[in-house]
């Protein structure tokens, strides 16, 4: 009875160390810091959303990434609390095609200051391609 008590101590001691590893270092993972974060590739907008449209299997190399792209915006969406810019480069049967950039929430009063038509460099981590847009979260602001 002894040496089966001294197995169920030591099954319940691993166990309990194997929860606090998963939690640790799986589940309490910190979160990336994109403003901060390393640019992987540097490309205009046009160009990143060519790729997507027309060779999306050569594009897949920026899905998952931290991209910095630099063109010229075309339209701004604002809801409660999510600040979209929009490069357009075609018109689809729903609407506006491009490269949608959803703005940190640091950034979204220096969208104010962004005046359309302009250049704008921006950078974010590419969520891909959804058939009509190339989408950016997590976007900041470099210059404008």
């Amino acid at each position: 009875m002894k040496k089966l008590l001294k197995i169920a101590v030591i099954l319940a001691i691993i166990g309990v160390l194997s929860a606090m590893y998963v939690w640790f270092f799986v589940y309490n993972k910190p979160h990336r810091n994109y403003q901060t974060a390393e640019v992987d590739f540097t490309l205009p907008a046009q160009m990143c959303y060519n790729q997507y449209a027309n060779r999306a299997d050569e594009a897949i190399q920026y899905t998952g990434k931290v991209l910095q792209i630099d063109g010229i915006p075309s339209s701004i969406e604002k809801t409660d609390s999510t600040v979209i810019i929009v490069f357009a480069y075609n018109t689809g049967m729903f609407g506006d095609e491009g490269i949608r950039c959803s703005v940190l929430p640091d950034y979204q009063d220096k969208v104010q200051e962004i005046k359309l038509m302009k250049q704008v460099v921006m950078k974010g981590y590419c969520a891909g391609y959804n058939g009509t847009d190339v989408i950016l979260e997590y976007c900041s602001i470099i210059t404008q």
